[in-house]
């Protein structure tokens, strides 16, 4: 299959986990032998129009980052390109209009990647266009796709595709030892760690070691409750983790603690559950977390620090485990086959 991804910015621009979503794609559909293409604005220094990194190919639309320019030069590529399917992220949402006129130059079905996070204005004439016109819009989770939805999209135009991990490190990385609960998420104003040092402080008579894994701004202030709890010679703060040292922690772990306010997807609680961890999901409106617990056994849905307390000591009964193939389902592999079948769908349905 032939797919132009469109991409204003990369990760060499701005590594956000929208950008990085868009080339995960790009990187997995031309590892399965597609023909793909990310139009972006050229940060490479030198006068190619196309640079390739790690097997992907980068075809520069514009030199530097002129917005405006972008979007004019856009169309005319796309429709030289001749894609089965054009697919674009959704910020800017400049960069949507632009595709969709590509793709109606190229007679192609055009889909939009939305994460969640990208700060569409909604109040925005640019907002019907996104949301109205695309043949598709890939969500992560429920809770997004229903976002959309109350923006203009459709049940129809709508759809769900998680994010996906690598199930093998499940198997090479060495299971980590002294670590019974796990932690992990930016210490921002989202963490919400204090409903789970409420609950540890509530199991201080109990033998386990934690570990919190994350970095910011609320850090020295969680270290300073953990002291006040007097429970800090038995929780670690880990730090910015890099994947092999979460994976190795998760393994190692029997329970993982969701208690974050505002999730996309919970890619590190589906890490953590691949490699066998029990999930206790503290459950948040704007949290999608609860969703990829909703039909798995090994797991707890709970709403305060005494459930999460009580979820931990349960957890006891289930046995020990450092990976669960159960979530062989979201290895890249898998969840790029789901793209696959989307825009087969489309290209069925096209007219041309």
């Amino acid at each position: 299959m032939r797919v132009a991804l469109v991409s204003f910015e990369t990760t060499q621009h701005d590594d956000t986990v929208p950008v990085r979503r868009v080339e995960r794609i790009a990187r997995l559909l031309t590892e399965g032998g597609h023909e793909v293409t990310v139009f972006c604005s050229q940060w490479w220094d030198d006068y190619r129009d196309t640079f390739i990194v790690d097997g992907v190919r980068y075809r520069g639309v514009t030199y530097g980052t002129a917005l405006s320019s972008f979007c004019t030069r856009l169309p005319v590529l796309l429709a030289r390109y001749r894609p089965d399917v054009i697919h674009t992220g959704v910020f800017p949402p400049q960069q949507v209009t632009a595709a969709l006129t590509g793709s109606r130059l190229a007679r192609t079905p055009l889909v939009v990647e939305w994460y969640g996070t990208e700060g569409i204005d909604e109040n925005g004439r640019l907002t019907a266009t996104v949301t109205g016109r695309p043949e598709l819009i890939i969500t992560p989770s429920e809770l997004v796709r229903t976002q959309v939805r109350e923006l203009g999209a459709t049940e129809a135009n709508t759809t769900t595709i998680p994010e996906s991990i690598d199930c093998s490190l499940t198997r090479s990385v060495e299971a980590s030892e002294d670590v019974d609960i796990v932690y992990s998420h930016p210490l921002d104003d989202t963490a919400n760690l204090d409903d789970l040092l409420l609950a540890l402080a509530e199991l201080r008579q109990r033998d386990w070691q934690a570990t919190i894994i994350g970095e910011g701004p609320r850090r020295e202030e969680y270290e300073l409750e953990v002291q006040k709890l007097r429970i800090d010679d038995r929780v670690t703060f880990a730090g910015a983790c890099d994947l092999e040292q979460r994976v190795s922690l998760y393994r190692g772990a029997h329970v993982f603690v969701q208690t974050a306010t505002s999730e996309q997807f919970p890619t590190e609680l589906l890490w953590a559950l691949a490699c066998g961890c029990i999930g206790v999901v503290e459950y948040h409106t704007d949290s999608s977390a609860h969703e990829l617990i909703e039909h798995y056994e090994r797991s707890y849905r709970v709403t305060n620090p005494s459930q999460i307390a009580d979820a931990i000591v349960d957890a006891g009964e289930f046995e020990h485990r450092t990976r669960d193939d159960e979530l062989v389902s979201f290895d890249h592999s898998a969840v790029i086959e789901q793209y696959l079948d989307a825009y087969q769908r489309l290209t069925n349905d096209s007219p041309d």
